[in-house]
């Protein structure tokens, strides 16, 4: 008797447990600041960043679906790059103003897992594709003279598809990994939006596994990209070496440079983020860096490949004037 008592007893708490593991349904990010005055100031800084992320990145891609001149892979690449920044960005940042006004930093446990699940599919869909970039600029710069046969839309449409799965099959794992964890205890993220590492903090639950998977994916999707890329530029190296033109290197530098520095900014803050050990993590000096990735660079990138690239200053003088004429006819 006093052995099935023990047994219900056992049964009961271990329910009970369970319930109080499952039991937490809201997350609160706490972002940047307490602080009322700084959280104006951050309010009002990166609502104007947002807002020029939105512009760049949507008037990057209605200039290549107007100008007939930018119908070419290059083009087409930079304008789903734009897709996914204005996407990556819009995941995270009106729900960080929102805090930021209202002071509710409250997100349901459903809503912080379609967050991070997004943010992890546009970040790692912007990895691929800045690879596949690199891929198309080694084709056009080594092999100019079968670019437009080696890059039809049957490579580079693959190419971005493939990108896009990439992020959702690597969002899929971790989003389940980590979502299926048992959060128990506190219910703050130490965060701007509903990251892994921050949320593997705050579990209860063993989270050696989450970490060794998150090295483990991260680190292998940075290995290939990168060295995607560096081969790809090595090659384009050797053809500028091989140019006898000043002219021509200096528009090879001109059109390979700008995504070289987006690639560097991109994979060095991720390399910084999540391919380094769980006991070296600085939650608040993470913050700093995730802003950078998920919030500047979004906004950089269109200033970087259009302020250097002729062709698409060019089609902004002219949809600027078409919209100008069209104004005036108004009128």
């Amino acid at each position: 008797m006093n052995g099935n008592l023990l047994k219900i007893f056992k049964s009961t708490v271990g329910d009970f447990s369970m319930k109080n593991i499952t039991e937490v349904t809201v997350f609160i990010l706490t972002g940047l600041t307490d602080s009322p005055d700084l959280q104006t100031i951050l309010f009002c800084l990166f609502l104007t960043i947002y807002l020029f992320t939105l512009v760049g990145n949507i008037g990057l891609i209605v200039l290549v679906i107007e100008d007939s001149q930018l119908h070419n892979p290059m083009y087409y690449f930079l304008s789903v790059l734009s897709s996914v920044d204005a996407c990556y960005s819009s995941d995270i940042v009106p729900k960080m103003l929102a805090g930021l006004v209202t002071q509710n930093k409250m997100i349901p446990f459903y809503g912080c897992a379609t967050q991070s699940f997004f943010a992890t599919t546009f970040g790692t869909t912007e990895c691929f594709l800045l690879a596949a970039m690199a891929y198309d600029r080694y084709e056009a710069v080594y092999n100019p003279l079968r670019y437009s046969v080696s890059m039809t839309p049957r490579v580079y449409v693959p190419l971005i598809i493939a990108s896009y799965v990439g992020g959702i099959l690597h969002a899929i794992v971790h989003t389940g990994a980590t979502f299926s964890l048992s959060f128990c205890g506190s219910n703050e993220i130490r965060h701007i939006f509903c990251d892994i590492p921050p949320l593997l903090a705050i579990s209860c639950s063993d989270t050696h596994i989450n970490e060794l998977l998150l090295l483990l994916f991260v680190s292998s999707i940075e290995v290939v990209t990168i060295l995607i890329v560096l081969i790809s530029y090595g090659f384009i190296l050797l053809a500028i070496l091989r140019m006898r033109s000043a002219e021509g290197r200096r528009k090879v530098f001109s059109s390979c440079g700008s995504h070289l520095a987006g690639v560097s900014m991109y994979h060095g803050t991720i390399l910084f983020m999540y391919v380094r050990p769980s006991s070296s993590y600085a939650l608040e000096h993470d913050m700093v860096v995730s802003i950078f990735y998920t919030i500047i660079i979004p906004m950089l990138n269109p200033v970087i490949y259009s302020l250097r690239n002729k062709d698409v200053k060019r089609a902004m003088k002219k949809v600027f004037r078409k919209t100008v004429c069209k104004g005036k006819i108004t009128l």
